[in-house]
C-alpha cells in the first residue's frame, strides 16, 4: 500500500486519504492504458443479455468520463445510457427528481429493468435511485463511492459542499438510507489505495445479495477504467435478473482482487 494515513484515529473518526495517495492518482492514466492493451482479454468477459445500463459519472465529471465504460459494456451486448445531465457538480438531494425521471425514461422506452453503474458520487446516486424505484432497477454497482461510515473522509468534501450548496451533514435520513441495505442486488468496488475517498466509506454490509470487491492498487480516478474493475462490472451485470451469486475471483484478473475474507471484513 502507498504510504499515508487512511484509517480511523483513536477516536474512531476517519481521515481523508493522505497527500501521498492523492498525488499518486496520476497513475489513473496507466490504468486506462492497461485496459486498452488488455482489451482482447477483457472481451472474453461474460456476454450481456441486452438489458439497459445507466452509467453515472463522478463528482466534477461528465458522460465523457464514463465513455470507456459505456463502450466496453456496449461491446459486450448491453444497452448503455449516459445520464445526459452535463457536468456533475453534486447535490444528492437537489438532483434526485431529475435522476428519477432519467431512470423512468429508460425503463419506459426499453420495457426492462435498468442496471445502474456509478463511479464515485455517481454510485451514491445509483444507490439512492434503487431506493426510490426498486421496481425499475435490476442491479447496482458502485465504484469508489463514499456512502458509508464517515462520508466526510474524502479529499473532495469541501469542494462538493461549495459547488453543490449542500452540506454532507444535511438530509441525515436520506444519507442513512443510502448507506443501508438496498432492495436489489448490489456490488461495491473499491481500492485501499484510493487517493480521493477513504476506502472505509465504500464498503457495504455484505449479505445474500450484496458484496464488496476490493481491487488492489487501483486509484480513484482510474477505477472506472481499471481492467480488473471493468471485468468485475461485466461479470456482475451478466447475472440473470433476480439472481445473485458471489463474485468469482479466480478469473483472468484474479491477482488484482483481495481475498474474499479480506474484502468483506468490517
Amino acid at each position: 500500500m502507498l504510504p499515508g494515513r487512511n484509517e480511523a484515529d483513536t477516536g474512531g473518526r476517519l481521515h481523508p486519504p493522505s497527500f501521498g495517495l492523492l498525488l499518486a492518482e496520476a497513475r489513473g492514466v496507466l490504468e486506462l492504458n492497461a485496459s486498452v492493451l488488455l482489451s482482447p482479454l477483457l472481451m472474453r468477459a461474460p456476454r450481456g443479455d441486452g438489458h439497459p445500463v445507466l452509467v453515472l459519472p463522478g463528482f466534477l465529471a461528465s458522460d465523457l468520463s464514463m465513455l470507456p465504460m459505456r463502450r466496453y459494456l456496449r461491446a459486450l451486448g448491453y444497452d448503455t445510457h449516459g445520464w445526459q445531465m452535463g457536468r456533475n457538480i453534486g447535490g444528492v438531494a437537489r438532483i434526485r427528481s431529475a435522476l428519477r425521471d432519467r431512470l423512468g425514461q429508460i425503463f419506459s422506452v426499453t420495457g426492462r429493468k435498468v442496471s445502474l453503474v456509478g463511479w464515485s458520487l455517481g454510485g451514491v446516486y445509483a444507490r439512492d435511485l434503487a431506493l426510490q424505484a426498486p421496481e425499475e432497477v435490476r442491479y447496482v454497482i458502485s465504484l469508489g463511492s463514499p456512502f458509508a461510515n464517515d462520508v466526510r473522509a474524502t479529499n473532495a468534501t469541501r469542494l462538493y459542499e461549495a459547488l453543490s450548496g449542500e452540506k454532507v451533514e444535511d438530509h441525515a435520513e436520506l444519507r442513512e438510507a443510502i448507506a443501508g441495505d438496498l432492495p436489489v442486488p448490489t456490488t461495491s468496488i473499491y481500492s485501499r489505495t484510493d487517493g480521493i475517498v477513504n476506502w472505509n466509506t465504500c464498503r457495504l454490509r455484505a449479505s445474500e445479495q450484496a458484496e464488496n470487491i476490493e481491487v488492489l492498487g487501483a486509484s480513484h480516478i482510474g477505477l472506472s477504467v481499471n481492467p480488473a474493475a471493468l471485468w468485475a462490472v461485466a461479470d456482475r451485470l451478466s447475472q440473470a435478473e433476480g439472481r445473485f451469486t458471489p463474485f468469482d475471483r479466480s478469473g483472468p484478473f484474479a491477482i488484482a482482487y483481495a481475498l474474499q475474507k479480506q474484502a468483506l471484513s468490517f
